[in-house]
């Protein structure tokens, strides 16, 4: 991990690099929401996928720079993650992937459906789609397994967080149906170390967020 990489960045604030054997991450905050996108290059190949153009073109443009951007993905169709889609779409060609189940939530059209245990490729790494159902009946996380040297990493969107899961805007069954699968698809198979990158705000881990799955299923969100 880069030595100045926290996982805290704030709207206006410059973007966090990570560099990770084979896999780079660029961490940005946009809009009034504090949304977080992220932008994964290949070192092999130098090729690009963008998590979330949630908002302010300009500024995700900036952060694109002369990327190859091949793909951005959208983790969910809240309209707070798709608001610049239109025009990172215009300005990189890149295919857009989303689950079908959120697709017609987006500003454009959905080039690449996507469903659990689909792979999504940045040159030549690979994100491991998972569904995780209950804050939008569409959301992915994806997954990168980085090997022994980088280790394993989530972009969770806004289905998991530091302190909890995603909004299910107090509807029980939605609730269970999101903690289910965040545990199921997440904690029961992917190792502590795993570091989450989330949505909104800072990062964590699944290792310091699983003493308290519990609590969450007991406080109902």
């Amino acid at each position: 991990m880069s030595a100045q990489y926290t996982g805290d960045v704030t709207v206006g604030g410059p973007a966090q690099t990570r560099e990770l054997p084979g896999l780079t991450v660029t961490k940005l905050a946009v809009s009034e929401m504090a949304n977080n996108a992220y932008l994964l290059t290949s070192t092999a190949t130098g090729q690009s996928l963008l998590v979330d153009a949630a908002a302010e073109p300009a500024a995700l443009l900036a952060l694109v720079g002369d990327a190859d951007v091949r793909t951005v993905v959208t983790t969910h169709g809240h309209w707070d993650h798709h608001r610049a889609l239109p025009e990172v779409v215009a300005a990189t060609g890149a295919q857009t992937v989303a689950h079908p189940a959120d697709a017609a939530d987006l500003p454009v059209p959905v080039t690449r459906p996507v469903g659990h245990g689909d792979t999504v490729a940045v040159g030549d790494q690979v994100l491991e789609v998972v569904h995780l159902r209950g804050h939008t009946p569409g959301s992915i996380a994806l997954v990168w397994r980085g090997g022994e040297a980088a280790g394993t990493h989530v972009f969770t969107g806004d289905s998991l967080f530091p302190g909890g899961v995603g909004n299910t805007q107090g509807d029980a069954a939605r609730f269970t149906s999101l903690l289910d699968d965040v545990r199921a698809r997440l904690f029961d198979v992917l190792p502590d170390s795993t570091w989450v990158y989330p949505g909104h705000g800072s990062d964590t881990t699944l290792g310091a967020e699983r003493p308290a799955l519990e609590e969450w299923r007991r406080r109902g969100w």
